[in-house]
């Protein structure tokens, strides 16, 4: 199994060996490798069973370090990088041939970010290259908050990860594009659309895809873990499966007398509170060998849309 702890200078060590390494950040867990390493890159798809079509997101040490890659930064690129990074946000801009293309699946784009957690950030400034890092669990899963989760699933494959505790936002970056002037959101997330629009003005949200994204996280169906999941009202949902063993996950209200079969986000209807929660909510159902998980949508606002996002992605699966 692999080594947990906090030394980075070990985790740096495994990587400049080509090995991968579990990182935190404010979001998920990423499957870290160096990102100018074609060894390296090859190993984060084989190790998650990643398809090669599915580009990865490169994440540095600041602003300045991704200017070192990308062949033009937009102004609106920067004033959004400057409001929300060290942060979930990632653009997709022009790269540089130094950024192999193995990492965006033969675009001529490539998408960016600076996670917000210390230890990576810590880690990051010690190398002499950016970390390409998708979530680190198998392709198509719920996405890992806490190094148990990762050490539970690529625990044989990778040597060493990087505990940074729980991750403080649960849900990925939010992915912005720049089409012909317009800021386009390929992927919602951490940043909410309001917080974007007071920055950016009108945003496009662009549809999920099948073929060839553009971005990473745009596959229809994703984030699901292996238990049936339904969506709609929870009362009616519980008529429904009355006769087989279901859980629940919800928004704000419990909905049983038992609690190990539900799981509420946000007893105080924190819509950030529940992002945070939803991928070791939707783990915790999934382990305990039901039927079918009933669950609602969330408001729409803030990062319920996020949620909704992943919640039609991961239901999709079964469709």
């Amino acid at each position: 199994m692999a080594i947990v702890g906090k030394d980075i200078l070990k985790a740096k060590e495994y990587l400049d060996r080509s090995e991968l390494v579990a990182i935190p950040t404010e979001t998920v867990y990423g499957l870290a490798g160096n990102c100018l390493d074609v060894k390296a890159i090859t190993s984060i798809f084989e190790t998650k069973s990643r398809p090669y079509f599915d580009p990865l997101i490169a994440h540095f040490s600041s602003a300045s370090q991704v200017k070192r890659y990308v062949k033009e930064f937009p102004e609106i690129a920067e004033k959004l990088a400057k409001k929300f990074w060290p942060g979930p946000l990632t653009l997709i801009l022009k790269k540089k041939d130094t950024i192999p293309d193995i990492v965006t699946s033969g675009l001529d784009s490539v998408a960016v970010r600076v996670p917000n957690h210390p230890l990576t950030l810590k880690l990051l400034k010690k190398l002499n290259y950016p970390l390409a890092a998708p979530s680190a669990n198998p392709f198509g899963y719920v996405s890992p908050t806490e190094p148990f989760h990762v050490q539970a699933q690529l625990g044989e494959m990778i040597y060493y990860i990087l505990d940074g505790g729980p991750c403080d936002i649960g849900i990925e970056s939010t992915i912005i594009g720049f089409e012909q002037g317009k800021v386009i959101v390929h992927r919602l997330g951490g940043i909410s659309l309001e917080e974007i629009a007071s920055i950016a003005g009108e945003v496009d949200i662009k549809p999920h895809s099948n073929d060839k994204p553009v971005a990473p996280g745009m596959l229809s169906s994703h984030y699901a873990p292996h238990t049936k999941i339904e969506i709609g009202n929870i009362e009616e949902l519980i008529k429904k499966y009355a006769n087989v063993n279901y859980g629940i996950l919800s928004f704000d209200k419990k909905h049983l007398n038992e609690n190990d079969k539900q799981f509420v986000l946000s007893e105080e209807s924190d819509i950030n509170e529940a992002a945070a929660n939803l991928f070791s909510a939707l783990r915790k159902l999934d382990s305990l060998n039901l039927d079918v998980i009933i669950t609602e949508l969330m408001p729409e606002y803030g990062l319920g849309r996020a949620i909704n996002d992943r919640l039609v992605r991961a239901a999709a699966k079964r469709e």
